[in-house]
């Protein structure tokens, strides 16, 4: 079961999704906000999983209340104003809803939450982590298997996700040292300020180049030696 609240100030569209949450089984509304301030106070007295946020109201709006919680739980905005989608997803917004929502449209966002909180739950262990992952393209949530991945190059801000029988890869905003992270637990190797490989995916090295079939990528003097160190 999910704890979550609704925040509007439009009393209206409140109680409308107030009853589109009483229909949703795995959630449990623990408050309902007219401002960012009254979720403020709930978030401070209990365990909130989601949030169902209106962006435009009097005082703290949606998007700045969201920049100001230190851990904020999941968020799916729920608004009249396209504009905000791209800033929405940016804070890494669960969903987007524009107003008036649907309730197939509602749940299908409440559904991408509850799968997303049930991977939150599981052990931290890891052989029991679940062996894929999701990331965000565009306005949408992609899986991706790990086993799949070749490998990874970084960009800035961006990283492109190369994958097995994929005509191109998966771009999402993430660091390359997120990500990194993120496969601690699995055989990736970084060879590169700009590079981290699948060393199960790796055909042949060539003295300052690891190739994964026919693509050769580069390996820095800074990780030549774990590079060694795995394939010697």
């Amino acid at each position: 079961m999910m704890n979550c609240i609704a925040v509007d100030d439009e009393k209206l569209v409140l109680d409308l999704l107030v009853d589109n949450i009483s229909k949703v089984p795995f959630l449990h509304l623990v408050g309902r906000c007219k401002n960012a301030m009254e979720a403020a106070a709930i978030l401070h007295e209990q365990k909130v999983d989601l949030i169902f946020l209106d962006i435009q109201m009097p005082g703290l709006n949606g998007l700045k209340f969201v920049q100001s919680l230190k851990n904020p739980p999941m968020i799916i905005f729920v608004t009249a104003y396209r504009e905000y989608a791209l800033e929405g997803f940016d804070l890494d917004a669960v969903d987007y809803l524009l107003k008036p929502v649907s309730f197939e449209r509602f749940l299908k966002a409440c559904n991408k939450a509850y799968e997303l909180f049930q991977l939150q739950q599981k052990p931290s262990s890891k052989d029991d982590q679940p062996g894929y992952f999701f990331v965000y393209v565009e306005y949408n949530q992609v899986k991706v298997t790990i086993s799949e991945i070749l490998y990874i190059e970084g960009m800035k801000d961006y990283v492109k996700i190369f994958l097995e029988g994929a005509t191109k890869p998966v771009i999402t905003k993430m660091s390359l040292k997120a990500l990194e992270e993120k496969l601690s637990g699995y055989k990736f190797i970084r060879i590169h300020k700009s590079y981290l490989i699948s060393a199960d995916k790796v055909t042949a090295i060539k003295r300052d180049l690891v190739c994964i079939g026919d693509k050769e990528l580069p390996v820095s003097e800074t990780y030549k030696p774990q590079v060694d160190a795995v394939f010697s």
